[in-house]
């Protein structure tokens, strides 16, 4: 009885120690991205350590610690029932009321924002580390909302300006690329300095998970400020505009280092277009240095064929006026170098 006793036991705790528990984060606003998802990305680096040096990040850290970095993807309330105004107090609408990101509640202006254009239809795209079926809405503030007071229910517009109804999405949870994706057109009339509120409401459980997504309307094709890089920052390089050869179409295209470090970097390719026509759609192409591999891209989609890049529009900067342009940037290990771009249009 005792052998039987000792078996027993021992087959329970190793169903304790091997059934795989309960996901405990999930996903986060991408594009326009996050306070969470642009803070890690401001202080990622390849050692694993995450140290921001955008002020309003390391104000968010010192406040929440480095967990609400680490685990970017999990601003959430297992009890939120998709309940915003009365359930969560003013004041806490960025943390979604968990302690554990209070400090992305501080009012600052230095967060890192994403330029928008009034009116302009984008893609939102929204992490799924962990998927889960359900509902997305999006609120904005009110005119005149100030980013150096911390966000309250009456600065934002009483209802959703979209709500996505389970979105498709791409790649296999667990990973920082993997998203829900679904198209918006923004709101019209806005000018200046706005947050984009997303609630995702599961339709499996009460679980809800909040975000604040900085944004400005300047006429922005969805470039981002405010999101740096950890470790050495040499002044930035930038490669020639390469005009392409005759019978392309009239864009050009330009590579910037933004940041480096061991063994890793982050650079930035402008897509201009210095005709008098407007361009719709683009598709700049360019070759990695000998090791390098791209980690992520943003603003953009991207294959690799060997050493080959080449980057296409996303559907919201797709088309570029007569003397505009936009940007997409991406982050990769190896060495940066200064490779030649070349861009074609239809």
């Amino acid at each position: 009885m005792a052998i039987a006793s000792v078996a027993t036991l021992m087959t329970a705790l190793l169903a304790v120690v091997l059934v795989p528990q309960s996901a405990s984060a999930h996903g986060a606003m991408m594009t326009p991205g996050s306070r969470t998802f642009f803070c890690w990305q401001d202080g990622l680096s390849p050692q694993g350590n995450i140290v921001p040096i955008n002020p309003a990040c390391s104000a968010a850290v010192a406040q929440s610690g480095a967990n609400s970095l680490y685990n970017w993807f999990s601003v959430l309330r297992s009890d939120g029932a998709g309940r915003t105004q009365g359930f969560i107090p003013d004041g806490q609408a960025c943390s979604g009321g968990n302690p554990g990101y209070s400090g992305y509640d501080l009012p600052n202006a230095d967060w890192p924002v994403t330029h928008l254009t009034s009116g302009a239809q984008i893609q939102f795209k929204y992490n799924k580390w962990a998927a889960h079926p359900g509902w997305f809405y999006l609120y904005i503030t009110k005119d005149g909302w100030n980013p150096n007071r911390a966000l309250t229910w009456g600065d934002l517009e009483s209802t959703p300006f979209h709500t996505a109804d389970h979105p498709q999405s791409v790649g296999s949870p667990g990973t920082n690329d993997a998203h829900y994706y679904w198209n918006a057109t923004l709101p019209s009339n806005k000018t200046g300095r706005h947050i984009i509120y997303s609630v995702w409401k599961r339709s499996d459980s009460a679980e809800t998970f909040y975000n604040c997504s900085d944004v400005v309307f300047d006429g922005g094709n969805g470039e981002v400020t405010g999101v740096g890089r950890a470790g050495p920052s040499p002044q930035p390089t930038v490669t020639p505009t390469v005009t392409p050869p005759p019978g392309n179409a009239a864009c050009t295209a330009s590579y910037k280092t933004v940041s480096s470090w061991s063994g890793g970097f982050q650079a930035e390719v402008t897509v201009s277009n210095p005709g008098s026509a407007a361009i719709n759609g683009w598709t700049a192409t360019w070759t990695l240095g000998s090791g390098s591999t791209i980690n992520s891209l943003w603003n953009g989609t991207h294959t690799t064929s060997g050493s080959t890049v080449t980057a296409k529009n996303a559907d919201w900067n797709r088309t570029i006026a007569a003397g505009g342009s936009t940007t997409f940037g991406f982050t990769a290990s190896g060495t940066s170098g200064s490779p030649t771009v070349t861009c074609t249009s239809p």
